[in-house]
């Protein structure tokens, strides 16, 4: 099927859609009319750490994903372990308080362990690679709503919409290793949804609208072959002093949904260090940046999972990648470093008051 066949077949009748949809752009999942809401991400030292960030994250969230423990390094601290006691305490954490739990992520180029790279060959790291995946989501099997499978799969300034980021896996795998991942995570499991997750695509500036328009054409490719790939993450990892792309975004995500995809918010947050003002300003235009994003998003649709990159402006790593230079902190998350609500979380329990 052509893309241009594609199009037209997605575009359809409902009776159309209905027959005949290939399956890599229908979520086979059993969750597919579960609606998450809203959730964090939140790591076991916070946990363990804070008895407040346990009590917000049940108090205001309907699912999490864990900040670290699914990803490789904590994962696999060698070739012959899996460590799952982690990420299995978070599994446990969110069925004690009722809440969902989603994973991130399978395959990334940025955290990898130093083991892999001693890996020689390619037909060893191909193998390496796909007994990660497969062991990873079978043993999470009909634990999860969904997966990031490849996580940010675009260069940050991509020179042409067939651009893809350099990375371990592309180098010994070359462009086949996202197709691989994602058939790896279904042949796992049948019933998880499968997600791509990019960032920097969501606000006006040039170089987030040249990414868009790649990652918009991995995302086609992908489909074109057939890929069992079911949703698109918008990372939304925000930048105050930068608009949101209304009438860009919204569609985007109006295109992604007439392909069969779900659209999910993963790791929001706003940092911002570029602003002046006292908190109140501050947080007023946050929590118009986020207004305006969810906005654009739920123009063809609701918004029906909304995840930030944490609760509490206490426990973000914003404070500690980007710092104000007043030495005042950043405020990137629903709720202040005391816990208390902002204008932030005002806005998404008002695109969630209905999930």
């Amino acid at each position: 099927m052509t893309r241009l066949d594609r199009r037209e077949f997605l575009l359809g009748s409902a009776a159309t859609l209905a027959a005949g949809v290939p399956a890599s752009a229908t979520p086979p999942s059993r969750f597919a009319q579960r609606r998450p809401g809203y959730g964090a991400a939140t790591n076991l030292w916070n946990l363990q750490a804070d008895p407040r960030f346990g009590e917000a994250i049940s108090t205001y969230c309907t699912q999490v994903v864990p900040e670290v423990e699914l990803k490789w390094p904590m994962l696999r601290p060698d070739a012959h372990t899996f460590a799952f006691e982690r990420a299995d305490a978070i599994l446990d954490f969110a069925r004690q308080n009722d809440l969902a739990m989603r994973g991130h992520a399978l395959a990334w180029y940025h955290d990898i362990p130093d083991w892999t790279r001693q890996i020689k060959d390619a037909k060893s790291v191909e193998r390496a690679f796909v007994d990660h995946i497969a062991t990873v989501v079978s043993y999470y099997k009909d634990k999860l709503t969904s997966w990031d499978v490849v996580n940010e799969p675009i260069p940050d300034n991509p020179k042409g919409i067939t651009d893809r980021r350099d990375s371990f896996w592309s180098q010994n795998l070359g462009n086949r290793w996202i197709p691989l991942a994602f058939r790896t995570a279904a042949a796992a499991d049948p019933f998880v949804k499968l997600a791509i997750n990019e960032y920097d695509i969501e606000q006006v500036k040039d170089s987030f609208i040249a990414k868009r328009a790649a990652f918009r054409n991995l995302i086609m490719d992908l489909l074109d072959q057939g890929v069992p790939l079911h949703a698109v993450g918008l990372q939304s990892h925000l930048h105050a002093e930068l608009e949101i792309d209304t009438h860009g975004l919204a569609e985007f995500v109006t295109e992604l949904r007439s392909w069969g995809l779900d659209v999910l918010v993963t790791e929001l947050d706003v940092d911002d260090q570029k602003l002046t003002g006292d908190p109140a300003q501050r947080d007023a235009i946050v929590a118009k940046r986020v207004d305006d994003l969810l906005t654009a998003i739920s123009t063809s649709g609701p918004v029906r999972s909304i995840l930030t990159w944490g609760i509490s402006d206490r426990h973000s790593w914003i404070n500690s990648t980007f710092a104000r230079k007043d030495k005042q902190p950043n405020r990137p998350l629903p709720l202040d470093s005391e816990f208390r609500p902002k204008p932030f979380m005002d806005v998404i329990t008002r695109f969630t008051k209905d999930v």
